[in-house]
């Protein structure tokens, strides 16, 4: 039997396939079309993410014994599809791909309902009686971030990085416009003039006062979030919480959440948002009880597959081994070269985490101008996610003692080691731990950079063009790498340079 779940609408479609009671395959359709959001064809499927993983897995439409997808009210769906609703969709993609044999889960979303609650217990997933009015924490922390100029789609991933320049600061006339009670999240209706009134976040001006400003609101909602963790936890019990929904792509609320300690463990699936219903629908079809699942579901290539794309466009490489191969990028890292990196089945979340990720020193002159100036176009206050060997993160920086798909952010214990890659020196930083269960060539990499460096870390952010998606073919990473500012191409051992 062949499930084929589908996520998304108009905007971030997605598909996973699930085969004889197994999840094998997921793929946003933004990553098979190049096109950033895709969302779903006038089919109401992903037709080219599904082709692609179908392709991957040699297996043909006509084998889909079921279409199953995740649907907000009222959405109309093609016939032949089944529908899973959306908030259920979110709670299933969380908790069946966490390690818990039971827990509560927690949906805030930017849909409606905007909170919902459910517990599980083994297959089982059912819905708790939640009261919850007024707008959820998802929609405004979206307000938020148009308030202080970020309306893209992007936005609140643009506050969320301004607040983590000053992760301390504070701003009562702001905090005290955000309540929570029993009649739900009330907003003081004057919320948008004072964080107006506090200027704006033009790159030529001090971003400081905005920074304070966005720290203070972000951590508002944290607050309010960890209430309603509280609230929760006093009604429905329970020692594993899962969380789902866009609000848990915001990694200062995760930290917080996790470190209140509330729930003894709380669990962060791969993709919480839109991008990851795809799963949340296979699941639920399917009932599956929680299993751990890898992030890397996304289409994987071989090295004969890669060596045809390079001979077909008449490049120059070397082949070599996975330990030279390391070395190589150790090279060129430590020489402050920006290096992509390529290696087995594609991340399926929103994080860089091994696969599909372009890498840097954090300790290279000029690391964040070249990353935002010259690479990412971005404002010169961004910072970026850096990936360390799990077993040094307690010695470097203070936070969870886990974030294996990036959820968590973390203060470094020596702001002066990692100053080049701090937009300021209060500056906190997104974290991947890389364990056990990450890849191994990755991982293997870490390991000889320490043995170089003192330090098991590197600055990693998606391998992707200016406003393109993360790249998922050997095509798109060849032509990302000639199109970009990247200086080596470390490719399913191929090493390709400029």
């Amino acid at each position: 039997m062949m499930i084929a779940g589908i996520g998304g609408g108009a905007r971030h479609g997605s598909v996973a396939l699930a085969i004889d009671g197994q999840l094998v395959a997921v793929l946003s359709q933004e990553a098979a079309v190049r096109v950033r959001g895709a969302g779903l064809n006038g089919t109401g499927v992903p037709d080219e993410a599904l082709s692609l993983l179908l392709e991957r897995t040699g297996r043909s439409r006509s084998e889909i014994t079921r279409f199953v997808a995740a649907t907000t009210p009222g959405a109309v769906v093609a016939a032949g599809i089944e529908t899973v609703p959306h908030d259920r969709a979110h709670a299933s993609t969380a908790y069946r791909t966490s390690p818990f044999a039971s827990a509560t889960v927690i949906v805030c979303d930017d849909d409606s309902p905007d909170v919902t609650v459910w517990t599980g217990e083994g297959a089982a997933l059912r819905q708790v009686p939640w009261r919850a009015q007024g707008p959820g924490f998802a929609s405004v922390l979206q307000r938020f971030a148009a308030a202080f100029g970020f309306r893209t789609p992007a936005g609140t991933q643009r506050l969320e990085a301004l607040a983590r320049l000053q992760p301390d600061g504070r701003d009562p006339h702001l905090e005290g416009a955000v309540a929570f009670d029993d009649h739900g999240l009330r907003i003081d209706p004057g919320l948008d003039q004072r964080i107006a009134d506090r200027g704006t976040t033009d790159r030529f001006q001090d971003v400081t006062p905005r920074a304070r400003a966005a720290a203070a609101l972000q951590s508002r909602l944290g607050d309010l979030v960890v209430q309603l963790v509280e609230d929760v936890h006093a009604q429905v019990g329970g020692t594993n919480l899962c969380l789902g929904g866009t609000l848990f792509y915001n990694s200062s609320i995760n930290t917080r959440v996790r470190q209140a300690g509330v729930f003894d463990q709380v669990f962060v699936p791969v993709d919480p948002g839109d991008s990851g219903l795809g799963v949340g629908a296979a699941l639920e079809a399917l009932g599956r009880v929680p299993a751990t699942t890898t992030p890397f579901l996304g289409p994987g290539y071989s090295a004969e597959e890669t060596k045809a794309v390079l001979d077909n466009c008449k490049l120059q490489y070397d082949f070599e081994s996975e330990e030279q191969a390391v070395r190589e990028a150790v090279q060129a890292l430590h020489e402050g070269h920006i290096v992509g990196w390529f290696e087995s089945g594609m991340e399926w979340g929103p994080r860089a985490l091994g696969a599909r990720s372009i890498l840097a020193s954090p300790t290279a002159p000029y690391v964040l101008e070249n990353l935002n100036r010259f690479l990412k176009h971005r404002e010169p206050w961004r910072g970026y996610a850096l990936s360390c060997l799990h077993d040094a993160v307690a010695e470097h920086f203070d936070g969870p003692a886990a974030s294996p798909f990036m959820e968590c952010e973390y203060r470094p214990r020596e702001a002066a080691r990692f100053r080049e890659v701090l937009p300021s020196a209060a500056a906190t930083v997104r974290v991947q731990t890389v364990g056990a269960d990450g890849l191994p060539l990755f991982r293997r990499l870490l390991e000889v950079w320490g043995e170089r460096t003192g330090v098991p870390c590197l600055v990693n952010t998606s391998f992707n063009g200016f406003h393109e998606p993360v790249v998922c073919t050997p095509r798109d990473a060849v032509r990302v790498f000639y199109g970009s500012g990247l200086d080596v191409l470390i490719m399913n051992q191929f090493v390709l340079r400029k």
